[in-house]
């Protein structure tokens, strides 16, 4: 399993460097008050993280019933294939409409659903940057609409993305770079000494925090590679440790034959790291050459990467063979 969601904080309390935001945040909790936020700063700093903690916080157990988390990026990034294989889009998607004219829908409806046991519900959009300006356009006609039962929560790297219309209407909080202190603190709560079968220094850990330059995730998923690789971590290709470290998270859950744990891994590759389905696909293959060599294997994602080359629907083809190599393949 991957650290960074193993090890993923829970409670305001563990999302480090950010005493200020958190003060705003648990204020909000005590009072079951919200404003319309923008939550602006670098990767890695615990925006979604303290976002979570906050509908934990006012919600309790129907915090999954008040929140929607809507992926900007890989909506207007993948478009009409993205909409298709989420579940709890799909039934809003109408495959004749634009991109934007969906996402209008999607957030109208979620919108207008009534709270659940609560005063409001939340929505919140995961990289606003990439919302398009029609977009931003349109969520603004919403925010209007439907600020006495819905609060927004927009999610972003730079403060000035986002409209100064929508900007304008919400309270801004700075996630700040972590420093190495802070980093290497978060590090230190992780028991990573069990799994390493040798020591890691102090200095092991100052060159981790270093290189992570603020960003806390990936600083925990430095320290995973650190840990597999036995003491080494070569900075120079560590963008490819990164995939390949995911791919091996998802061939593992193919061999626990836990498909939904595999597409989650499989869909982080293509949303958060911008791997092409023909690139999942490869790294999946190197995996399964490493560790489990069956020709099943490879006629599978030989299949579906020739699929992909005559523009099938990337997240149906690599979930349709990651399907098909947890049914066909025994892993004994």
């Amino acid at each position: 399993m991957l650290w960074i969601e193993k090890y993923r904080p829970t409670k305001f309390s563990e999302i480090k460097g950010q005493d200020e935001v958190r003060g705003h945040l648990e204020g909000f909790v005590a009072s079951s008050k919200l404003p319309h936020l923008l939550l602006f700063g670098p990767h890695g700093t615990g925006k979604s993280c303290a976002l979570e903690c906050l509908a934990r916080g006012i919600y309790g157990e129907y915090s999954a019933d008040n929140l929607t988390i809507i992926e900007s990026g890989a909506l207007f990034r993948h478009g009409k294939s993205w909409l298709e294989n989420m579940d709890k889009f799909s039934h809003l998607y109408k495959k004749d409409e634009s991109v934007l004219s969906n996402f209008k829908r999607i957030v109208r409806w979620y919108a207008s659903m009534k709270p659940f046991n609560a005063e409001f519900k939340i929505i919140a959009f995961e990289e606003a940057h990439l919302l398009p300006f029609d977009a931003q356009a349109a969520l603004r006609r919403i925010m209007e609409k439907y600020s006495a039962t819905c609060r927004f929560v927009l999610m972003t790297q730079q403060q000035t993305s986002v409209i100064p219309a929508i900007a304008s209407r919400c309270l801004p909080l700075f996630f700040r770079p972590l420093d190495n202190e802070e980093i290497i603190s978060v590090l230190k709560e992780i028991p990573y000494d069990a799994g390493a079968g040798f020591a890691i220094s102090e200095e092991d850990l100052e060159f981790i925090a270093g290189s992570a330059k603020g960003d806390c995730r990936k600083a925990v998923t430095y320290l995973q590679l650190f840990v597999m690789k036995g003491g080494s971590l070569d900075l120079a290709d560590i963008s490819g440790s990164e995939t390949e470290m995911i791919a091996r998270s998802l061939f593992s859950a193919m061999k626990d034959r836990n498909f939904q744990k595999a597409k989650e891994s499989a869909e982080m590759l293509m949303i958060e790291y911008g791997l092409s389905g023909s690139e999942v696909i490869s790294e999946i293959s190197k995996v399964a050459n490493l560790e489990y060599n069956d020709k099943r294997i490879a006629i599978a994602l030989a299949d579906a990467d020739s699929r992909l080359c005559h523009a099938g629907n990337e997240f149906v083809q690599v979930n349709a063979a990651l399907a098909e190599i947890i049914a066909e393949v025994s892993f004994e």
